[in-house]
Order: C-alpha cells, then sequence, then structure tokens
C-alpha cells in the first residue's frame, strides 16, 4: 500500500523527532511510505496542500473527526488498500488545516478531543497507523 504522510513542518522538539523516526522506519517496513514536508509558509495554502495530495485518498487530522479503534483503523487501512489509491493523511500547523483542504477531504480522523502539541500529533499519527498495520500483517505488536 501507497501511504503519503504530510506534515506543516517537521518535529522541532527531540522526542518528537526520535519519534517521528522510530514509528516511520517501523512502519516502512509495512508499506511503501513517504513524507512530503509543507514549508511553514504554505501551511495555509490550500492550492499547495491539495497539489501535492493530488490523486490521493484525502485523510485530515481534526479533532471533529472520526475516532477510531485500533482495529478500527486497520479495518480502514484494509478497505483503503483495496482501493488501490495512494492514501495521504495530512497534518496541518498549529491552526490546523485550510478550509478549501477541509472541504475535499475523503475522510476526517480524530485522535481524540484532546488538543495535542503538534510534534506529537505527528508522532501518535505514525504510531496509530504503524499498530494498525501491525494488526493487519498479524504481527504480535499490538496487544
Amino acid at each position: 500500500m501507497k501511504i503519503q504522510i504530510v506534515t506543516v513542518g517537521k518535529p522541532k522538539l527531540d522526542y518528537a523527532k526520535q519519534g517521528f523516526e522510530e514509528y516511520f522506519t517501523r512502519f516502512s517496513r509495512l508499506h511503501t511510505v513517504r513524507h512530503t514536508v509543507i514549508a511553514d509558509k504554505y501551511a495555509y495554502d490550500a492550492g499547495h496542500i491539495m497539489e501535492v495530495t493530488k490523486g490521493t485518498v484525502r485523510v485530515i487530522l481534526e479533532i471533529t473527526g472520526v475516532e477510531y479503534t485500533s482495529e478500527q483503523l486497520a479495518d480502514f487501512l484494509q478497505k483503503r488498500e483495496l482501493e488501490s489509491r495512494e492514501v495521504s493523511f495530512i497534518i496541518g500547523g498549529p491552526e490546523g488545516l485550510p478550509q478549501a483542504v477541509r472541504d475535499t477531504a475523503d475522510y476526517r480522523w480524530s485522535l481524540g478531543r484532546l488538543t495535542l502539541p503538534h510534534d506529537l500529533a505527528m508522532v501518535v499519527t505514525l504510531e496509530a497507523l504503524y499498530r494498525a498495520s501491525t494488526i493487519n500483517a498479524h504481527l504480535p505488536y499490538h496487544k
């Protein structure tokens, strides 16, 4: 499965850099994954964000989106894999995503009702995707 992780900026805090790299490496063993970094100057440029996700299934991270258990997220990934299209998980900046990007999203995913620091949201997203993928691959990571 092809997956694109789109983030506004890169993790800046040491713990987040380490966590992001760790889970990106693990996740990349199970899928073809690429990380697209949106420069801060394009954080609210809907056209730019939509261009880098053109032709993909757009999943935006948004506090009002659907919350999934790990098993439900695994099911979501399996269904997207059957569609044979690249999936872009889009993590906006600290102020969220432009309305035009939100309006064109195929899916809205919430990590929960808590507001998370931007860096932590990147790590949690990758860990959740990795965990869901290990469920689908019948690996022992998920307990």
